[in-house]
């Protein structure tokens, strides 16, 4: 598709928890950005409460969208199309997103570009870098663990993931079982560094396979401290926090070398929330280096939910055709293709 020289995308994203606009021009480059996070809301719950983080979208959706517009010092007349997350997600959340992006390409007569989320984590990665292609981006987040191999922009092909919990999820519910509060994983990446593994644990799904599981790790990390509770010995949560994430990590890198391998990658990408775990951006790192593959894993701040991500992965959408009318609607469990 034609676009002009310059393209600036508005995106929108309100998947979960966190009510975000931002303005990118041409799918690189960051003008404006606003977040309203809702984390202090759900602590008290230990977890997000679906009903409640829409009732807050729906609060701050309006805000955001105008303080990222003034802070971009733009109008929406000088937007040339707006990107949305249309799935996965919590669909009440996502809905409230998607009818704020509709009536505005509605009103202002805008192109409306469905971005899928997990390509949005994918595409954080243009924010720093141009692509490479053939790529493999390892997708880690609260709901998605998933090795995905890219030939070209907006080429997305699935060679494995999670058969069953994330590894975020994973992180989260062992950081409760710790007694962290929520939201466990980066404290329990903090903790762990003042461990040492110590504690043994399963190596979850050791096979030949690209896909993940988690759900055995997290079981065998209960029972241990229900037992350690039994026996009446005091439960040591830096050792244990260090134990967990040496065998989580060292998941992901096995499954993610073993795809470089196959798959004769020599560009690798980060994607989701959990790339900002440091044990993992160290892993990784290393990886790479011990590979030869060049590595990219976004800044801090494109790792968790963001808008920016989505109006970068919008540009590229639109460039590859990918518009929708007003019939578009949010799904809680979209695929990525």
């Amino acid at each position: 598709m034609k676009v002009k020289k310059d393209m600036y995308i508005l995106g929108i994203e309100s998947s979960c928890d966190e009510t975000s606009a931002s303005i990118v021009k041409n799918g690189t480059e960051e003008i404006a950005t606003v977040i309203s996070s809702q984390i202090d809301i759900h602590k008290d719950y230990g977890g997000v409460v679906p009903e409640i983080a829409s009732r807050h979208h729906v609060k701050n959706i309006t805000i955001v969208l105008e303080e990222c517009l003034e802070k971009a010092k733009m109008t929406m007349e000088e937007v040339d199309a707006i990107a949305i997350t249309y799935g996965p997600g919590l669909i009440g959340s996502l809905l409230i997103g998607l009818e704020a992006a509709k009536t505005l390409a509605f009103l202002y007569k805008k192109p409306l570009i469905p971005v899928h989320h997990i390509a949005g984590h994918i595409y954080a990665n243009s924010l720093v870098r141009p692509f490479k292609f053939p790529l493999l981006a390892l997708v880690v987040s609260g709901g998605h663990t998933e090795l995905i191999e890219m030939t070209g922009h907006y080429k997305f092909q699935k060679l494995g993931g999670t058969l069953d919990d994330a590894i975020g999820e994973c992180y989260d519910k062992v950081a409760r079982v710790i007694g962290l509060e929520y939201p466990g994983g980066p404290k329990l990446d903090k903790l762990a560094k003042l461990g040492k593994n110590t504690y043994k644990l399963p190596i979850p799904l050791n096979d030949d396979s690209y896909n993940f599981s988690f759900s055995g790790l997290k079981s065998a990390v209960i029972n241990l401290a229900h037992n350690e509770e039994q026996r009446g010995n005091e439960l040591n949560k830096e050792d244990l926090a260090a134990s967990f994430q040496n065998v989580a990590v060292g998941s992901v890198i096995n499954k993610t070398k073993k795809a470089i391998q196959d798959k004769n990658i020599k560009y690798l990408i980060v994607a989701g929330g959990v790339a900002a775990n440091q044990i993992l951006r160290q892993e990784i790192e290393k990886l790479g280096e011990e590979m030869n593959v060049e590595v990219s894993i976004p800044p801090m701040k494109y790792c968790t939910d963001n808008a920016t991500m989505i109006a970068a992965a919008g540009y590229y959408a639109y460039l590859d055709g990918r518009t929708a009318d007003l019939t578009l609607n949010s799904t809680s469990s979209a695929v990525l293709k």
